[in-house]
């Protein structure tokens, strides 16, 4: 039975550590083609936190009809090797949507003195899962408008053909619509496709190059709605827009040009 769980929103998973290493930092910024320090990275040590506070929502049968939707990082101080930090997630709205169900969760990613690291929000969308009501606190908005405001620029990455499998190992998300082209096929896609937090790593990458940055440790906010899947070998072209005091809107396609992240924001330091 696809089933949810309404009474689990609102209840925090229990503290989970990760220890952060070099390995792990360079193993991510090899994986996106980015130096240390990316924003991204700060899913990898909460990547359980989040399957756990999924979990106690959806059941087994309904996860498998999950598709990462938006994700959100608030970033208040790098990720640091040598560090321990302690990860919560708790599921916080079930929202009822014309062709399923989303779920969002809050992350928050401390340090061992309690200090905020940074923040997640996360929206899982359920395909065919009706929610009984729309119920619980919705993740903030991050989408914008150009008013018709030429954009600063467009930034062209090429996406490896080996990108999914590198960022597998990098991320420990190895779920097969991005390794394997035949079980992806089975599912109804045309073949593997890219991480959608690795396309969003290209995306931070656009933003910096835009802005004539290059430490990535100077974003304070990334967010984005996924809206089509990336393929290995592809190109992506984000395009950029300044909405004023240190602050950027994008969306960005792939080589046919139909967009694959819309809504994305970033806020610089």
């Amino acid at each position: 039975r696809v089933e949810t769980d309404v009474e689990a929103l609102g209840q925090s998973t229990d503290e989970l550590r990760y220890e952060v290493t070099e390995t792990a930092l360079q193993a991510d910024a090899d994986a996106t083609d980015d130096v240390t320090g990316g924003p991204v990275f700060a899913v990898v040590p909460a990547a359980a936190a989040i399957v756990r506070a999924s979990r106690s929502v959806a059941s087994d049968d309904a996860r498998t009809r999950v598709v990462h939707y938006e994700q959100d990082f608030v970033l208040h101080r790098p990720l640091e090797a040598g560090t321990t930090v302690v990860v919560q997630a708790a599921p916080i709205a079930l929202l009822a949507r014309p062709n399923g169900t989303s779920l969002v969760i809050h992350v928050v990613t401390r340090d061992e003195h309690g200090e905020a690291l940074n923040e997640q929000y996360v929206t899982e969308f359920f395909r065919g899962v009706e929610a009984p009501a729309s119920i619980g606190e919705r993740a903030p908005d991050h989408g914008f408008e150009a008013d018709g405001k030429p954009p600063l620029a467009e930034i062209t990455h090429a996406i490896a053909d080996d990108q999914t499998v590198r960022y597998a190992d990098a991320s420990g998300d190895h779920f097969a619509i991005h390794l394997d082209d035949e079980f992806a096929r089975s599912v109804g896609l045309p073949g593997r496709i890219v991480h959608g937090l690795c396309t969003m790593a290209f995306t931070g990458r656009a933003v910096l190059e835009t802005a004539g940055i290059a430490d990535p440790l100077a974003i304070r906010r990334l967010a984005v709605r996924f809206s089509a899947p990336l393929f290995p070998g592809d190109t992506l072209t984000t395009t950029v827009w300044e909405l004023g005091e240190r602050r950027y809107g994008f969306v960005a396609a792939g080589s046919d040009g139909a967009p694959v992240i819309k809504d994305g924001r970033a806020e610089l330091r």
